[in-house]
């Protein structure tokens, strides 16, 4: 038998049979003491633990230290200067007019008071391009925390655009203005993403249940757990060895409240349908766990399985990513089977109020609802029906051909921050990676050769040797090409083959455009090593759950292609609405991860129904059509809020998080009105009793007296 975390909440006399007093109070107690236990261990956590789980102050991806960026960023640490980039600050005027002599001037003014914010007030001086653009560049650490070189850039901005006269304007961009604005991106992003993802599942929670109070008792629950698991992932995240950005912080609070609710919705569904065939709210929760724990805890290990496969990418940051998201999806896991019931059955019937079950009722699955009316229809005609649903998802999937992935830096925000704007400005008179250098290192012995080699390769627009020291030598390299594009991709890669060959030189090409390649090659690296381990995973805890190899087979094919329909949907969208013009590198794993992990969670309510009803002595087929009528209004709810909540990521100006937003809100849609509801059900009808093969659930039923199903 299961194990029962409410302990003896699973025996109690009936709500009406006689008066309070007379009643057993373990049951009673007994919740009591768990939801005060769980009050205290909550308040214990608030009050000791750290603020939140971010564990990391940096945003970026996190590349492995064998890359040569990683190295590069090393080794310039070992010279005079230290490891620098420079916050260049572009003036121009607004109307494109060539820059006048006193304006001139005023630029130079102004370069001595940029330059004592910088770490070499020397390096600071003013240049004029064209006549119509001058840059003054102000050199700053790049191993300051993200507050610090946040502070640093908005003292550059503040002093280079104060009491300008019209129509001159000062534009800060190059690595540190441009990492100062993603980190705006994620000022109060915890606080945002929380309200609006508690916000959304209100509404939907109010929606669904009809009911003044009900929708209240899944979100307090869930929204503790969501707060719990940020403390925790703060506290791990140390002794894992991993590092939690504010991206995957934000994310945690959407796969919490999203998983979270869906178990919600799954126990209360099944506990409503138990108090119609028993007058005790005990027996009911007691029942109603038994039904949903297995679902629960093997939807909940899958996705927890997948997200730890991140812990075998090479970006730190998508290591911190599962690793935070694991600990998420535990935690919504303890609070649905262990909070939420005792949470749900203390008030009794009353907390569904107005819609108050009453013993007699028939249950959802004997009811003529829609999802009854749906699965009839699938019954009629099931080849029919799975041909069409295959059909849709391959024509969506078609939308994928033309995907483009590798978002350019200028690309990447909703919003055009300074940074980008600057580099455009500067663009237009200088090649477009002005604003940010290659890092060239190499010995010192060959430094001369190494430069002269960097000069002949296309796209490389200037070389300038910068510093030396007794090992290593330095220059700056500007592409023609605006950082992060394929072009600049292309040069980054045929310069490091240049000066790679060269005999002795060990040279080496980083800096931030370098950086953005790495991260797309790890990312490329990641996707090969997890996206297997993730079907693997599901495939195996499907094999587990179920006792069959066909159905684990066709549920997975149907996974896979939900999540390409999605992609190529997805992808329609953003060049036609959205106008992007590409995916972000890590999108793709990233979507798939969310949208495989958590998808499967609806084929698992729904065929663990299904087997459930089978062993108790139904057929195949009505077992289906049972599991369906009670399960699709849970799926279908389930599936719009999660898709929702997903959603939420869009209110945040990177693109990266609202691609994932919508990749992952169509494809759970897909999954609930499609695939988990029509498409699945039809294969299960067409297969019948060789759904579950080499496993025989129809005959054992034979074997035994049928039980009781709900």
């Amino acid at each position: 038998m299961t194990p029962d975390p409410t302990g003896s909440l699973l025996r109690s006399a009936p709500d009406s049979a006689a008066p309070e007093g007379a009643r057993p109070r373990r049951p009673r107690a007994t919740a009591w003491l768990i939801l005060l236990l769980t009050l205290v261990g909550l308040g214990a956590a608030f009050s000791l633990g750290p603020s939140g789980a971010t564990t990391t102050e940096a945003t970026g991806a996190g590349l492995p230290a064998a890359s040569q960026s990683a190295r590069v960023a090393e080794i310039v640490k070992t010279f005079p200067a230290g490891a620098v980039a420079p916050a260049i600050v572009v003036y121009s005027t607004t109307d494109g007019s060539p820059l006048t002599p006193d304006q001139q001037a005023l630029v130079a003014e102004r370069a001595e008071p940029l330059g004592a914010l910088g770490l070499a007030p020397a390096a600071a001086r003013p240049e004029t391009v064209q006549g119509r653009v001058a840059t003054v560049a102000v050199l700053l650490s790049t191993g300051a925390g993200d507050a610090e070189n946040s502070a640093a850039v908005e003292r550059i901005r503040r002093t280079a655009s104060e009491n300008l006269p019209e129509p001159l304007r000062a534009q800060v961009t190059g690595a540190p203005a441009v990492r100062a604005d993603i980190g705006k991106v994620f000022e109060g992003a915890d606080a945002t993403l929380l309200i609006a993802t508690a916000s959304v599942v209100a509404v939907l929670l109010l929606i669904t249940y009809r009911s003044p109070v009900l929708w209240l008792v899944p979100l307090l629950v869930v929204g503790a757990g969501d707060r719990l698991a940020g403390i925790l992932v703060g506290v791990l995240a140390p002794y894992a060895g991993v590092e939690v950005d504010a991206s995957a912080a934000g994310i945690l609070s959407v796969l919490v409240f999203g998983a979270g609710t869906d178990y919600a919705l799954l126990l209360v569904s099944r506990y409503r349908d138990e108090l119609h065939l028993t007058d005790d709210r005990f027996t009911a929760m007691a029942r109603a766990w038994r039904g949903t724990a297995p679902a629960v805890l093997a939807s909940g290990t899958t996705v927890v399985l997948s997200l730890l496969t991140l812990l075998a990418a090479e970006l730190t940051g998508n290591r911190g990513l599962g690793f935070a998201g694991a600990i998420g999806i535990l935690t919504a896991m303890l609070f649905g089977l262990v909070v939420l019931p005792v949470a749900l059955v203390l008030p009794g019937r009353r907390i569904f109020w107005p819609l108050v079950p009453k013993v007699g009722d028939p249950v959802t699955a004997d009811r003529r609802g829609l999802w009854s009316r749906v699965g009839a229809a699938v019954a009629a005609r099931p080849a029919q029906v799975a041909v069409a649903g295959s059909a849709v998802l391959l024509l969506l999937a078609s939308g994928a051909l033309g995907l483009r992935t590798g978002l350019a830096q200028a690309d990447a925000f909703r919003k055009t921050p300074e940074a980008v704007l600057g580099q455009r400005t500067l663009a237009a008179v200088q090649p477009a990676g002005a604003a940010d250098p290659l890092t060239l290192v190499s010995a010192t012995t060959a430094g001369d050769q190494v430069v002269r080699a960097a000069r002949q390769v296309p796209g490389v627009a200037s070389v300038t040797p910068t510093d030396r020291t007794d090992r290593y030598a330095r220059a700056d390299v500007v592409l023609t090409a605006s950082p992060g594009t394929e072009d600049s991709d292309r040069t980054v890669e045929a310069l490091r083959q240049r000066v790679g060959t060269i005999p002795g030189a060990d040279a080496l090409v980083g800096g931030a455009t370098a950086e953005a390649y790495d991260t797309a090659q790890a990312n490329a690296h990641d996707t090969r090593v997890v996206v297997p381990l993730v079907l693997a995973i599901v495939f195996v805890v499907l094999v587990a759950l179920l006792r069959a190899l066909v159905a684990p087979v066709l549920l997975v094919a149907t996974v896979i292609a939900s999540y390409f329909a999605a992609l190529g949907a997805s992808w329609l969208l953003f060049r036609t609405v959205y106008d992007f013009p590409a995916l972000d590198t890590n999108v793709p794993l990233l979507s798939f991860l969310f949208l495989v992990a958590l998808g499967v969670d609806y084929n698992i309510f729904l065929i663990a129904r299904t087997r459930e009803d089978t062993t108790a002595g139904h057929d195949t087929r009505r077992a289906v059509l049972r599991a369906l009528a009670s399960t699709g209004g849970v799926i279908t709810s389930a599936g719009i809020l999660l898709a929702a909540v997903f959603a939420v990521l869009g209110v945040l100006p990177l693109i990266t998080l609202t691609q994932i937003g919508v990749i992952v809100g169509i494809g759970v849609l897909l999954d609930t009105l499609l695939v988990r509801t029509v498409l699945v059900p039809a294969l299960v009808l067409l297969t019948g009793r060789r759904f579950w093969w080499p496993g025989r659930p129809e005959e054992a039923t034979e074997r035994r007296t049928p039980v009781r199903s709900t």
